[in-house]
């Protein structure tokens, strides 16, 4: 299993950089188009959706989501609009992980897919082609990934080596505390590396890091709640050996949003 985790995650990492640096700007868009028009086939399975007609078609209404917010957000303002609305889903949604996790019903969780995945496909997209700024936009992009990949790693060494208190035990039994704790700080450290690379102010880089973190976390733990009411162990199985699209930016769908807008709505970036 090891192994084939491994040389799954090894081939993601190359395609993610291929597609990052190598492709023009339109089809990079296209592709993350892609990525997240696959977790919306697997967010209908959430939804009570298990028919091949009833998933693409659910499938098909986020892609037309994807493009119509798209277009709606060339306009700067509208994207800061809809960066703005998808991070007070996601405070809305760790109230929800805090509070009722259990509380489920099929039509609101096909709901929350769109607030889940088109925001994280704009704030990527619109990264990705961003030029007038501190650094080109697949550098932008990487950093965010980078950042994640960060705090993954170190939620998941902190909590093999120090894990005692349960961070959310209706949701995912396995996170503790402890790792969450060892995942802001790896994510702050990656951050701050960014700062330095780019030449912007550590300290202020490195908080914002910890929010990116924070938001990483309650994106994980999001999926693993709506998994978890819909008796699923993972979102699919088109990763051998990592599950579904869905267990791979699980966490980024919730820190993308909050790090374009920080990017984006602090006039870093235009």
């Amino acid at each position: 299993m090891l192994r084939t985790r491994v040389i799954t995650a090894s081939i993601l990492g190359a395609l993610l950089l291929l597609g990052l640096f190598l492709l023009p700007a339109r089809w990079a868009v296209a592709a993350f188009g892609l990525v997240f028009t696959i977790g919306a086939w697997e967010w209908a399975g959430f939804g009570a959706l298990h028919g091949r007609a009833a998933r693409a078609g659910y499938a098909l209404t986020v892609a037309i989501a994807l493009w119509v917010s798209w277009r709606w957000t060339a306009e700067p303002q509208h994207l800061i609009i809809l960066l703005s609305a998808a991070c007070a889903w996601w405070a809305i949604s760790f109230l929800w992980l805090s509070l009722a996790p259990a509380r489920h019903n099929s039509p609101l969780t096909l709901l929350c897919g769109l607030a889940v995945l088109v925001p994280a496909f704009l704030a990527l997209a619109r990264l990705q082609i961003s030029a007038d700024g501190f650094a080109r936009g697949p550098l932008l992009v990487l950093w965010l990934i980078l950042m994640v990949c960060a705090a993954d790693i170190g939620a998941y060494s902190a909590g093999r080596a120090w894990g005692r208190h349960k961070l959310a035990p209706r949701v995912s039994p396995g996170k503790t505390w402890e790792g969450a704790l060892g995942g802001l700080l790896m994510a702050a450290l990656m951050a701050t590396a960014g700062a330095v690379k780019f030449q912007l102010p550590p300290l202020a880089v490195a908080v914002f890091g910890l929010g990116v973190g924070i938001f990483s976390i309650v994106g994980d733990l999001t999926e693993s709640m709506f998994k978890r009411a819909a008796a699923l162990k993972d979102s699919g199985t088109l990763l051998p050996g990592h599950g579904g699209m869905l267990d791979r930016i699980d966490s980024i769908t919730a820190a993308a949003p909050l790090y374009a807008l920080g990017l984006f709505g602090s006039g870093v970036l235009a």
